[in-house]
């Protein structure tokens, strides 16, 4: 009887397939409600404390007489910390679990943001954004890293997108919050507003740190809101990943990354590096000198620039989500990387050109932060498609910090050259062109490699 007979196609088989899908599907929504609003919420967080130096030199910079150098360099020595401690990071992550090890990341970032307050001198300055950068150290590749425990490629462009819909959602709620900080709070109790600014906003990272010991758990296996029957599905899925992974790496005779030595000595990971830089560089220049840019065009008082400078944050949310789901849909990497890349360099040359017109301005940095923003995302596509294991763990956490070394060259070269030249116009002409040359490494990355 065709009854009984499993092969596929018969009935007893399409049965057991939909049954499976219904499994999968149940499973991915409980992954997704379990983790995914809570790392959102972690990262709106991180990115908030790591940026809001750029609206707190609306002041600070005025109050301790720190130049726009000063300002850039200290931005950027976050990154030189952050360099420094990635890698060693993600391994620990790796191997002790992210549920604690992400708790402490946010503690301890808590804590050094809070002390921001003490800060008088370009030397204190320097120093504490050091740290900053030490403190969270592994937190962003650690969070890609827990997303390939439990997503397979197909469905993680997405998800990392979701995630990174933080970085906009920061400034758009943040923004408006810090302008409003700064105004409410100055001059109470001796503090000056972008001191109450630094304390508030530190407060949350410490909260929310405690709660990720009691709401993340380290992987399929640990977690107890899983059945048997989902965590076979999603465990499954994972393992024929990771096969089609090596299959794909393997074509052409080249091997699939799975160990640490591999990692350094694969050519295709510094390729990736040097991707990354150039879409970093665009995405730092970019929220840490929105305020700035935003006043130049005209608008005054704290809370009018930190509402206007939200706007083109919203239009990222859409577009970066949007291409996130068109990315995993079709399937392909590339194309989605480089139209947002030639929108971010666009839009700031656009800028560039029309500074003192605020409505040109928010509207060509809107184009930008919607190109910037959504490579991001869309970019760990790309290293995550040949690299797993221990490879992943080590890889991913080479490509961010090297990557990120821009956070450190962006925000000091548009600092250095702004104060040359008394004008935005030429710092944001060089980061056009930069953007125009990652886009143009993608499209030299073969594309059988990362289109899966």
């Amino acid at each position: 009887m065709t009854a009984s007979n499993p092969a596929v196609g018969t009935p007893v088989a399409d049965t057991r397939l939909d049954a499976d899908g219904t499994i999968e599907k149940r499973a991915y929504n409980k992954v997704f409600w379990r983790i995914m609003p809570f790392l959102m919420l972690c990262y709106v967080i991180a990115y908030l404390d790591r940026v809001n130096v750029g609206f707190a030199k609306l002041q600070m910079a005025q109050d301790l007489q720190f130049s726009e150098t000063v300002f850039g360099l200290g931005a950027g020595l976050f990154f030189i910390g952050y360099f420094l401690f990635e890698v060693p990071s993600n391994l620990l992550m790796h191997h002790i679990g992210a549920r604690i090890w992400i708790a402490r990341i946010m503690i301890t970032w808590g804590i050094i943001s809070a002390a921001f307050v003490f800060v008088q001198t370009p030397t204190q300055f320097y120093v504490m954004r050091f740290l900053l950068g030490l403190a969270e150290a592994g937190f962003y590749p650690g969070v890609i890293l827990y997303l390939t425990y439990w997503y397979p490629s197909h469905r993680r462009a997405k998800m990392i997108a979701l995630f990174m819909s933080g970085i906009p959602v920061a400034g758009m709620f943040g923004n408006p919050l810090s302008g409003w900080i700064m105004d409410a709070f100055h001059n109470t109790h001796g503090w000056t507003g972008w001191q109450w600014m630094f304390l508030i906003e530190a407060l949350p990272a410490f909260a929310i740190g405690i709660a990720t010991i009691f709401v993340l758990r380290d992987g399929i296996d640990r977690a107890p809101w899983l059945s048997p029957d989902e965590k076979h599905v999603l465990k499954r899925n994972i393992e024929d990943d990771e096969r089609a992974a090596s299959a794909a790496a393997t074509t052409g005779g080249q091997r699939h990354v799975h160990s640490l030595g591999a990692v350094f000595r694969d050519s295709r990971v510094w390729w990736m590096c040097l991707i990354y830089f150039c879409f970093v560089t665009g995405q730092y220049a970019l929220t840490f000198w929105m305020p700035t840019l935003v006043k130049a065009s005209g608008v005054t008082g704290n809370f009018n620039i930190g509402l206007l400078s939200a706007i083109p944050f919203l239009c990222a949310i859409v577009v970066m989500n949007i291409l996130g789901h068109s990315a995993d849909a079709r399937r392909e990497r590339r194309w989605h990387l480089i139209v947002p890349a030639l929108m971010g360099a666009t839009g700031f040359a656009i800028a560039a050109s029309f500074t003192h017109n605020t409505t040109v301005a928010i509207a060509a940095l809107s184009l930008a932060a919607a190109g910037v923003l959504t490579c991001a995302p869309l970019f760990w596509s790309l290293p995550t498609a040949f690299l797993s294991g221990i490879a992943a763990a080590s890889g991913i956490a080479v490509v961010n910090s090297v990557g990120n070394l821009a956070g450190f060259v962006s925000p000091y070269m548009v600092g250095a050259l702004k104060d040359m030249t008394q004008s935005t116009q030429l710092p944001m002409y060089v980061l056009s062109a930069i953007l125009v040359v990652g886009a143009l490494l993608v499209w030299l990355t073969p594309a059988k490699l990362v289109n899966r």
